[in-house]
C-alpha cells in the first residue's frame, strides 16, 4: 500500500572544514513491504528541465540504502553499512563512477511519521571528495490510489 507523505530531506556535505547544507521539502509517496521502506518523490529543476524521479529504498534491518534517480540524468547509489560500493552517477556533464562506503543507517518510523538517517564517504579515482549525512524526515496523511 502506497501512502501519500509529506518528506523532509536534509543533506549535509563535508570534506575538511568546508560544509555544505541543502534542504529540501516535497509531497510523495511512502511503501512499506516486508524488508522495506521505499520512497518515491520527484527532484524538480529549473526550467526547461523535467524532473528526476527518486526512488529510495531503506532495508528495515538498517544494513542497505538504494537511491535511485531516473530523468534526465540517472544514478543509482547503493549506500551499504561498513561497505564500498562503485556506483555511478549521471550529471549534465556525463556519467561519473565514484565509490560509495556507508557508515551509518538508522530508521526510526511509528505509524504515521519517522526519520530515517544514514551517512557515507564519496571517493573519485580513490580520493575522498565528500562525507555525507542525509536525513528523511516524514508525515503520513492518506492513500494513495494507484
Amino acid at each position: 500500500m502506497n501512502r501519500r507523505a509529506l518528506i523532509k530531506i536534509t543533506g549535509t556535505q563535508r570534506l575538511g572544514d568546508d560544509s555544505d547544507k541543502i534542504e529540501m521539502t516535497t509531497v510523495g509517496s511512502l511503501e512499506e513491504t516486508e524488508d522495506k521502506y521505499i520512497f518515491r518523490y520527484n527532484e524538480e529543476l529549473e526550467p526547461p528541465k523535467s524532473p528526476i524521479n527518486v526512488k529510495l529504498s531503506i532495508n528495515k534491518d538498517e544494513k542497505r540504502v538504494e537511491l535511485m534517480r531516473t530523468g534526465a540524468f540517472g544514478s543509482l547509489l547503493i549506500i551499504e553499512r561498513s561497505k564500498r560500493n562503485l556506483c555511478t552517477y549521471g550529471s549534465e556533464y556525463g556519467d561519473l563512477l565514484m565509490g560509495i562506503y556507508g557508515r551509518n543507517i538508522e530508521n526510526n518510523f511509528d505509524k504515521d511519521h519517522g526519520t530515517f538517517t544514514f551517512g557515507y564517504d564519496i571517493d573519485v579515482n580513490g580520493a575522498l571528495t565528500s562525507q555525507n549525512e542525509v536525513k528523511i524526515k516524514f508525515r503520513l496523511n492518506q492513500e494513495i490510489n494507484n
